[in-house]
């Protein structure tokens, strides 16, 4: 299998603190595994939405996001439904965040991703009000074509970032958290998180996407039976049902690796590789014949330029653009 779990007399002894020459390292306790992006030179432009999210920028395109309500494990009351929704709008619309934006890495600080959704708060602080809130559609934060509500817009509005959303996933990822992870690019976690549908045990069915999210990725009678039963199960199990994209001991070392590896690659390719296989998965076979070509056709006309330039300029590298 993927996963490489290291032997817990090593995982304690590998105490480690951000340092300058491994941008990726991340900190251990004894317990649990915390995914720590590095964040020297960034901590001018942490833009903290509610005290709920913070986006944090790096020079070299990658976005950090991070679920950042540590004490309740992320748990999403309204504030954390109205700052998630508002960070992937905010990535989305907001040129002087998006100018150089190349991949999106979203991770929950604390011992967990996200417990899903703290009902207390959220049937304390006014139920009506707030289901009316989580329930219209759309949503304030999807913009003119928007199609989901707020709850669906936390998971759904990372699908229309041009630029591959990648979660780091520890601890704890149930109902509505396991949602908002579904409806990233690629999922990294380690082999211990536990992974739950959560909403059965509260009476009602996953609403955030995940009928939308599931299909893509498990089968059908595995959706059901998750679902109805509610379930945990551990980053193994995710992996082999489809729910996470590999399981590894480092999820954050490992986005950052495949991270750099897309950064090297045309940020158009990559827009269009997301939009291709996003709007074809589960279409009929003329929408993906034809959005292949349509997607082609404009990628074309910009390789056809780097190829003219690399015949007259043998000697400069257009690397960034993939093209060689």
């Amino acid at each position: 299998h993927h996963c490489h779990h290291r032997s817990s007399s090593s995982s304690s002894s590998t105490s480690s603190t951000p340092t300058d020459n491994n941008p990726s390292i991340t900190s251990k306790s004894d317990t649990y595994y915390i995914p720590k992006p590095n964040l020297t030179n960034t901590a001018n432009n942490v833009i903290n939405i509610q005290n709920r999210v913070k986006i944090i920028p790096t020079d070299d395109g990658i976005i950090h996001v991070l679920l950042s309500r540590p004490t309740k494990l992320n748990s999403l009351d309204m504030p954390m439904f109205e700052a998630i929704a508002d960070a992937a709008s905010r990535l989305k619309n907001d040129p002087t965040l998006n100018k150089n934006m190349r991949v999106i890495l979203l991770s929950g600080e604390g011992r967990a991703f996200c417990t899903g959704l703290d009902a207390k708060s959220v049937t304390l602080s006014g139920p009506t009000k707030n289901l009316d809130k989580l329930l219209e559609r759309p949503s304030e934060f999807g913009g003119e074509d928007g199609l989901g509500n707020l709850a669906q817009d936390v998971c759904y509005l990372w699908r229309g970032l041009p630029v591959p959303v990648i979660t780091c996933l520890h601890g704890m990822c149930f109902g509505g958290g396991l949602q908002v992870a579904l409806g990233a690019d690629m999922r990294f976690s380690t082999p211990d998180c536990r992974f739950s549908i959560m909403e059965s045990r509260w009476g009602l069915i996953p609403d955030m996407g995940a009928s939308l999210t599931l299909r893509e990725l498990v089968r059908i009678d595995v959706a059901k039976e998750l679902t109805m039963t509610g379930r945990i199960v551990d980053g193994l199990e995710a992996e082999k049902i489809g729910l996470v994209t590999r399981c590894v001991d480092d999820p954050m070392e490992e986005a950052m690796k495949v991270a750099k590896e897309i950064i090297e690659r045309s940020p158009d390719s990559v827009a269009a590789t997301k939009e291709l296989f996003q709007s074809t998965w589960v279409a009929d076979e003329d929408t993906c014949l034809k959005k292949e070509t349509d997607l082609q056709m404009k990628l074309i006309a910009t390789w056809y330029e780097y190829q003219c330039l690399f015949l007259y300029f043998p000697q400069v590298h257009f690397h960034y653009y993939g093209f060689y």
